[in-house]
C-alpha cells in the first residue's frame, strides 16, 4: 500500500499548478502575507501610444455644419449612424485604400495611413473649414480587431472600438485564461506595413509593462499555450478514482494469491 501511496502523490504533485505559475505581473509578491497597503510600491514609466491608422483600417468619419447638406459634398450617409453602435459605425465607415487613402468628391484623395485618429481629425477639420464654414469633424477607428487562440475562455476574433488596448485587457476581452494556460510563453504574432513578426511574452512578469507588445495592435493574434500539467488533468484526472481502485484491487488480488 505504501507504493500506491507515493504512487498517487507523485501523480498529484506532478499535475498541480503554482500560484507561480498563474497570478498575472509578479515582482517577487507571490504568496506573501504581509504587503504595504494603501501605499505606492513602484512606478512605471510606460511610454506613451497612439495607434497610427494603417490600410484596411474602417474609420467612421462625421462632419456636421450648418450649411445646406446639397453642397455638403462631404456628408454621406454616415452623417446619421449612431457612433456608439458598432455595427451601424462599420456599415458607415470609410475604408483605408492599399495606398492608406480615403477618398471624397471634389477634395480626391486623403492621406491617412501613418497617422493617429486625431491626426486625422484635424487634417480633415483643415480641409473642412475651406468648403464648410462652422464645421466640426469626428472620426473614430470602428474596427480594432485581434484574434485570440488556445487557452483562453473565449477563443476567436474580438472587435472594439477603443483603439488602445493594452493586452491585459484583451485577455479579458477575451474571456481570460484557464488555470492550465502557460501564462509566461504567450506567443504575438503581429502584422504590419507588409512584414509579420513574432514575438513571446511573459504575463508573471511585472515588467511587461515595458515590452513593445504591452499595447495591442491592429489584427495582432495572441497564442496561449497548455501548461505540460493539463494531459494529467484532462486525460488522466477524470479517471483517477478509478485507477486507484483498480489498482487497489489488483494489489489486493496478488497479496491473496500469494
Amino acid at each position: 500500500m505504501r507504493v500506491v501511496f507515493w504512487l498517487i502523490a507523485g501523480i498529484f504533485l506532478s499535475s498541480c499548478v503554482a500560484n507561480k505559475k498563474v497570478v498575472y505581473l509578479q515582482k517577487d509578491d507571490v504568496n506573501k502575507q504581509h504587503l504595504p497597503k494603501d501605499s505606492v510600491i513602484r512606478t512605471y514609466a510606460t511610454q506613451p501610444f497612439e495607434y497610427r491608422i494603417q490600410p484596411h483600417d474602417a474609420l467612421y468619419v462625421r462632419f456636421e455644419n450648418a450649411t445646406d447638406e446639397d453642397y455638403n459634398f462631404f456628408s454621406t450617409d454616415q452623417g446619421s449612424a449612431n457612433s456608439n453602435n458598432p455595427q451601424s459605425a462599420v456599415l458607415n465607415s470609410e475604408l483605408v485604400d492599399e495606398q492608406g487613402e480615403i477618398s471624397y468628391p471634389v477634395v480626391g484623395q486623403v492621406k491617412v495611413a501613418g497617422l493617429t485618429v486625431f491626426e486625422i481629425q484635424q487634417k480633415l477639420q483643415d480641409l473642412a473649414n475651406q468648403y464648410l464654414p462652422n464645421s466640426s469633424v469626428k472620426v473614430r477607428l470602428v474596427n480594432f480587431r485581434f484574434t485570440a487562440i488556445g487557452q483562453f475562455g473565449r477563443e476567436g476574433s474580438v472587435t472594439t472600438m477603443n483603439n488602445r488596448v493594452t493586452i491585459t485587457e484583451a485577455i479579458g476581452l477575451a474571456g481570460g485564461l484557464g488555470e492550465f494556460a502557460d501564462r509566461a510563453n504567450v506567443k504575438i504574432i503581429r502584422m504590419q506595413n507588409g512584414i509579420t513578426e513574432v514575438g513571446y511574452v511573459n504575463l508573471l512578469d511585472e515588467n511587461i509593462m515595458n515590452s513593445p507588445y504591452y499595447y495591442m495592435y491592429q489584427n495582432d493574434v495572441l497564442i496561449v499555450p497548455a501548461l505540460r500539467q493539463r494531459p494529467f488533468q484532462m486525460y488522466f484526472g477524470r479517471n483517477l478514482s478509478l485507477f486507484i481502485s483498480s489498482l487497489s484491487l489488483l494489489l489486493l488480488v496478488i497479496n491473496f494469491t500469494q
